[in-house]
This record gives C-alpha cells, sequence and structure tokens, in this order.
C-alpha cells in the first residue's frame, strides 16, 4: 500500500549515568576519585534510500525509540554508547515539526537526518577533580534523549510530472512510456496514487536511444485541488521536484480543450506559484478517437493563445517517439539549469539565549542556552551536586536575570521540569539556605 504521509514519534536514548567512585587498594585506602562517564544515549536518524518506496511501515509503527547509554563504572571505566536507530524512509522524504516547520529534507539515497539526538552520559566524579574539590562525592546523571513527533511527508523524486483533468490519460501514458502498469479504467478517480515509472528507450524509436528520465502522473487534479477539492492537494506536492511538466489535455471531454489546460494550470500555479515557471510540454491527447476537425480546432486555439502542442494517442502510441524527443530536449536544458543550483538546503535550529519569564500560574520559568541540561543532569538529593550547580547557574547570570526580572528571595523558579525555591547568593550566604 502507498503511503506519502505519517507521524510518528521518535524518542532518543537517555545517557548513562556517571559513577561515583574512590580508588581501593591495599595500603592505599584513600585514594582519588575514580569514577567514570556514562555512554551516550542512541539518536533516532532517518536515512533516505533506494529500495525504500512508501512510508508505510513508519504509519503503522508511530513510535520509535532506541536505547539508553550504560552507566560509568568505576577504576574511570567509561560507559557503552548505544546504538542509533536507523529508519529507512524513501527518497524525497520531507521531515516537518508539528507546527509544519521544515526540519530536513531528504531528496537523494544517503541523506541523513538525526531527528532525536541521543543525550549525553553523565560525567563520573573523577571529572569534578580539582585543587579546591580534592574528593568530590558526586556524579552527574544521563541527559535525557530529545522526544518529539515529527511528521513526514514523501514527494516523488520524478524529473517529468504528467498533470491534466481525470480520464485525461495521465496513467495510460505512463504505462506506455515506462514499464510501470497502473490501474487504467474510462472513469475519473481511476488513479488514488501516484505512479512513478523510467523512460529508458522507446521500442520504435532507435533514434531516442539514450533517453532516460523518471514519470509519474499527478492524479485527482480537479477546479479547488489547491484548496484540498478532489485528491489534488494530497498528491500536488509530488510534483513539486520535477524538473517539466507533461501538461495532458484530452480531446474528447466535453467543453473548451483550452479551458481545461488554463484550469489545471490555475490549480498548479495556485499551490506554488514557482511551479508555473518550469518547462512545460503540452499535449493532445486522444486523437484516435476524434474527427481530426477536433484536432485542428484545438491546435488553432492553442496556437492563438501562445501556447505550442503536441498531439498524440497514448493508448494507440501514437506520436509517443516525438514527445519523448521533446522531452529530452527539454530536460537537458533543465537538468543543466539544476546542476547550477545548490542541490542542499540547511534548516538550522537557532540557539535560544538564556531568558527568564513567568509560567500561567507566575512562577518563574528559566529558559535557553544549557541551563535546562545542567539541571536535568544533576542529582539533586546530593548537596555536593546542588551546589556544584548553582555555582553553574550564578556563572550563567541566572541570578542576575531574575534579580532584574522582579524575582523576590523565596519565588518558585523552574527549570526544565524541576521546580526550587530562589534564594539569592547573599540569601543564602548570610541564611545558610539554598535552592
Amino acid at each position: 500500500m502507498f503511503v506519502d504521509e505519517a507521524r510518528v514519534q521518535v524518542t532518543a536514548g537517555r545517557g548513562g549515568d556517571g559513577s561515583v567512585s574512590f580508588h581501593r587498594e591495599k595500603y592505599q585506602p584513600r585514594g582519588g576519585p575514580d569514577g567514570g562517564n556514562g555512554g551516550r544515549g542512541g539518536s533516532v536518524v532517518f536515512v533516505a534510500g533506494d529500495g525504500v518506496g512508501s512510508l508505510s511501515w513508519l504509519k503503522d509503527h508511530p513510535h520509535q525509540k532506541t536505547h539508553d547509554g550504560k552507566p560509568g563504572a568505576s577504576n574511570n571505566r567509561s560507559g557503552a554508547d548505544a546504538d542509533d536507530l536507523i529508519l529507512a524512509v524513501p527518497a524525497g522524504t520531507v521531515v516537518r515539526d508539528e507546527d509544519g516547520h521544515v526540519l530536513a529534507d531528504l531528496p537523494s539515497p544517503g541523506d541523513r537526518y538525526v531527528a532525536a539526538k541521543g543525550g549525553r552520559g553523565g560525567r563520573g566524579n573523577a571529572a569534578f577533580l580539582s585543587d579546591s574539590r580534592r574528593a568530590p562525592g558526586f556524579g552527574e546523571l544521563g541527559e535525557p534523549g530529545e522526544s518529539r513527533w515529527v511528521r513526514l511527508e514523501l514527494r516523488l523524486i520524478a524529473e517529468v510530472a504528467v498533470i491534466g483533468l481525470p480520464n485525461a490519460g495521465k496513467s495510460t501514458l505512463v504505462g506506455a512510456l515506462s514499464a510501470a502498469r497502473p490501474k487504467v479504467a474510462a472513469y475519473p478517480f481511476t488513479t488514488l496514487e501516484p505512479t512513478l515509472g523510467r523512460v529508458e528507450n522507446m521500442p520504435s524509436g532507435d533514434s531516442l536511444g539514450g533517453a532516460m528520465f523518471t514519470i509519474c502522473d499527478i492524479p485527482g487534479l480537479i477546479e479547488g485541488a489547491h484548496e484540498g477539492r478532489g485528491l489534488g492537494l494530497g498528491f500536488l506536492r509530488h510534483a513539486e521536484r520535477a524538473l517539466a511538466f507533461v501538461h495532458l489535455v484530452d480531446l474528447t471531454a466535453d467543453g473548451d480543450p483550452l479551458a481545461a489546460y488554463r484550469l489545471v494550470r490555475h490549480e498548479v500555479t495556485a499551490y506554488r506559484p514557482a511551479m508555473g515557471d518550469r518547462p512545460e510540454v503540452v499535449v493532445l491527447n486522444k486523437v484516435d478517437a476524434v474527427d481530426p476537425s477536433v484536432l485542428d480546432q484545438a491546435t488553432r486555439s492553442f496556437a492563438d493563445a501562445g501556447v505550442s502542442t503536441l498531439a498524440i494517442s497514448a493508448s494507440a502510441g501514437t506520436g509517443l517517439d516525438a514527445l519523448v524527443g521533446r522531452l529530452v530536449e527539454v530536460l537537458a536544458a533543465a537538468r543543466e539549469a539544476a546542476m547550477s543550483r545548490s542541490g542542499f538546503e540547511l534548516f538550522r535550529t537557532e540557539r535560544r539565549g538564556l531568558s527568564v519569564g513567568r509560567d500561567e500560574d507566575g512562577a518563574w520559568r528559566v529558559t535557553g542556552g544549557s541551563v535546562e541540561r545542567w539541571v536535568a543532569m544533576c542529582d539533586l538529593g546530593n548537596p555536593q551536586a546542588v551546589a556544584y550547580l548553582q555555582e553553574r547557574l550564578d556563572r550563567a547570570g541566572v541570578e542576575q536575570l531574575l534579580s532584574g526580572a522582579g524575582a523576590t528571595p523565596g519565588d518558585e523558579v523552574r527549570i526544565g521540569e524541576k521546580a526550587f525555591e530562589w534564594w539569592p547568593s547573599t540569601g543564602r550566604q548570610s541564611e545558610g539556605r539554598r535552592a
């Protein structure tokens, strides 16, 4: 079953806890700290692959979680890192967050995106040895791994997209030009999913032996498709990566062929205005089923509008060599233009600066920088660990920000998932109280 959208929860592994240990051996009962660091938690990574054609497996298995890192041990032994969870997706997959913002675009096989980063391993107590701290009795907890929902959206990688109204013969054309075997019938919306094919050699066209490109049909385009009517909105995105369009017009349909052409073109440009600038080959289809006068009238009508056309019969094979020859010419220029553009797009998450605000219930909330990670990795049940955390927060300027924002001693302050009573350093020194 072809699935081109999926919503997936990705949960990375937690880092291993740092070890709190002191060296012990004969004749040296009070050795120095030797607790090792914890291992890194596994990350969740999307990788574009050649052999994957659908998002169906991820749609059926939306909860993806990897393993935690191993804790550190005595004698300065570090815990093992957890393996990353590699999730294969089709080339052409776009990763978005829950708000629709693009996080990554994976257009080529081998492209990778770390959707959820594994937590860092906590440092063991040996890492906190200093001139002023000769016997640190604390280590760090492992950092929690990232967890979030992402939306996957597949856009087929095809150099040529065949567009047109329902029953124009799009699937028949793809099947005639390639080895694809789509469902074909004489009623609208026969195609419920895009069909992707590869044109390599035309049986009767030895002169086109070098013709090689991918082609797909875009089903369900009707008036209002860009607003969600019919099936078009769900499949128009598969045309976004195409270098050129074949715009198929059905000569046997009721109404004006030129009006049908303009309707589909309006839907495509309304969906993405930039798609209106792509090279386009306008093709009048089903010439074998109409009187020659109908073809002549349609050809003149398009010519008067400044649109050149080709005439074919996809079912009978008429005019296909000429169509492939025209597409080879169009694609040669389009490929050259595409090579001059960068094929890589970076979506960078901006680093948040340290800030102080208020939650809805009036409690103070400190966000940004690294303070949330520091708190998450602090063993709040260990007084030495808490004192070290307070030093780090003071050096980072948290106390200054809270004072400047109007916080008073005893106010509740939240950092990440932890809540504290805030007492400024002067108050802690005079009253012996701590956060």
